[in-house]
């Protein structure tokens, strides 16, 4: 029974050794010191690449960029960067002195670069007419105590310029020191003047297509032409016939009609005037006076000299 039980009896299974052997463990040892220090060395290299570029990018926002190819009027990293106002009366300045001093206070090439700058800043200085700018320059050379041009010169270019409809010269109410009058600057209101043209272009309207329909739509057969004959009949002939039939029915009804608004000057509001004749009746010459619809005052229009004056109280 000893035998059967030592036969029957289970065996303890062999588990497999959890040291490597000698030569693995060698290898082991004989390969870690290397493969480590190349660990090392690339951490080593991504630590100095990261402090570089920190360094770098903390110099760019201590130290200002210096570029040779960037000028002075293109820099937009400077902090002393002159303002808009500053490049324009610059920019007067080297047209007044080159102009009418006879010299030049800077190259072309600084005279380029400034006139672009204005021009990325969008300033309206280097858009203006010939004109604009003599009379910015002829305000700038009174202001500095070097008038370039006389009172009545300076008058003169002023109500030209508000005549062709400049926006430089508008002004709002202001009073003068020498006539002790309290004024404001006039322009012409384009979009009544469009409306009252509107009726007589209905009218020339309705007058060409009732002739389109006596004659049996010819004219719209001629407008249906191949090209370029229809394009031809439509904008030399047809509309020129409207135009022109527009403009007599308008002129039958008002003649030589101006319509000038402006604000008042004792409290803000626009005012519209009409001068003109009115079926063959005038509307009281070059001057208007009209009530203010706000407050009531009174507003004298002048359409030669483009202004609202208040009227001088009477002496009691």
């Amino acid at each position: 029974m000893a035998c059967l039980s030592s036969l029957v009896a289970p065996r303890r299974p062999v588990l497999p050794s959890l040291s490597p052997p000698l030569s693995s463990a060698r290898g082991r040892r004989a390969f870690a010191p290397p493969l480590r220090s190349r660990c090392n060395r690339s951490l080593e290299r991504l630590s100095r690449r990261f402090r570089a570029t920190a360094d770098q990018q903390g110099q760019v926002q201590d130290d200002e960029v210096v570029d040779g190819k960037i000028l002075q009027y293109c820099s937009i990293d400077k902090k002393d960067k002159k303002t808009l106002g500053e490049l324009e009366q610059e920019f007067l300045r080297a047209l007044q002195s080159f102009y009418y001093d006879k010299k030049a206070i800077m190259s072309n090439e600084e005279f380029d670069n400034l006139k672009e700058e204005l021009m990325w800043e969008g300033s309206s200085v280097v858009m203006l007419s010939p004109d604009e700018q003599k009379l910015l320059e002829a305000s700038m050379a009174y202001v500095s105590g070097n008038p370039i041009m006389t009172d009545a010169e300076f008058d003169e270019l002023k109500l030209r310029l508000k005549k062709e409809g400049s926006d430089i010269v508008e002004e709002g109410p202001r009073c003068s020191l020498r006539s002790r009058k309290v004024y404001s600057d006039l322009t012409v209101d384009y979009f009544k003047m469009f409306l009252l043209n509107v009726p007589a272009a209905v009218i020339a309207l309705t007058v060409f297509f009732f002739l389109d329909d006596l004659t049996g739509f010819e004219i719209t057969y001629l407008l249906e032409l191949p090209e370029p004959f229809g394009f031809i009949f439509t904008w030399f002939a047809a509309l020129p016939l409207i135009f022109v039939l527009s403009q007599a029915i308008t002129n039958a009804i008002v003649k030589d009609f101006l319509i000038l608004k402006g604000t008042c000057p004792n409290c803000g509001t626009e005012n519209v005037s009409f001068f003109g004749t009115l079926l063959s009746v005038p509307s009281g010459g070059s001057t208007n006076t009209v009530k203010c619809s706000n407050c009531g005052t009174a507003l004298v229009y002048d359409s030669k000299s483009r202004l609202i004056t208040l009227p001088e109280p009477s002496e009691a």
